[in-house]
């Protein structure tokens, strides 16, 4: 039986990452995040079709997240080589070229089976996408079929409506009225 994640403390995690330099590796832990919050999405495959659109459409609107105090990590069970390698292809040939982000390697699986997306007979990740508020709680998950890619609007639309704190009915946007429970 599947787990509720949502309103729970997000799994911890410590993945190895292939930064957006294309030259580096680090290292990223759930703890890093404190303080801030996190978009982190999960992706089946480098040098696939459908995840390249998303990881780049995250990349460019990174100024947006930035203003929202918010970081930005893609997840897949590649490793760290072959994030690089994909970093390091121009977008021409199918890479990604630089990004604003790291790209975290779940090589062991365990981070994607924890979160719920791993597709175990496969041993890859579905596109799973969570966000992780600054006390480490996890407020919102998302979770669809590999042959469609997510919406970077969609997931700065929900970002800001976690973010105002009030009721926020279908469609909200900033700047439209709260719902007021009577």
């Amino acid at each position: 039986m599947a787990e509720r994640l949502v309103g729970r403390p997000a799994p911890d995690f410590t993945m190895e990452t292939a930064l957006g330099n294309g030259q580096d590796f680090g290292k990223v832990s759930l703890s890093d995040y404190k303080g801030k919050w996190l978009v982190m999405f999960f992706y089946p495959l480098d040098f696939t079709f459908v995840c390249p659109t998303e990881i780049i459409a995250f990349s460019e609107s990174k100024d947006i997240f930035e203003d929202l105090d918010t970081e930005i990590l893609g997840v897949s069970t590649d490793s760290k080589f072959s994030h690089r390698a994909w970093i390091n292809t121009s977008r021409d040939d199918n890479g990604l070229g630089p990004l604003t982000y790291p790209l975290a390697s779940d090589i062991n699986k365990t981070v994607a089976r924890d979160y719920g997306v791993l597709i175990e007979e496969e041993g890859i990740a579905l596109r799973g996408l969570f966000i992780i508020d600054p006390d480490g709680i996890l407020k919102y998950q998302v979770v669809n079929f590999n042959d469609v890619g997510r919406s970077v609007d969609e997931t700065v639309r929900v970002l800001q409506a976690l973010q105002s704190g009030g009721l926020c009915p279908a469609n909200w946007k900033p700047g439209q009225k709260f719902l007021e429970a009577k």
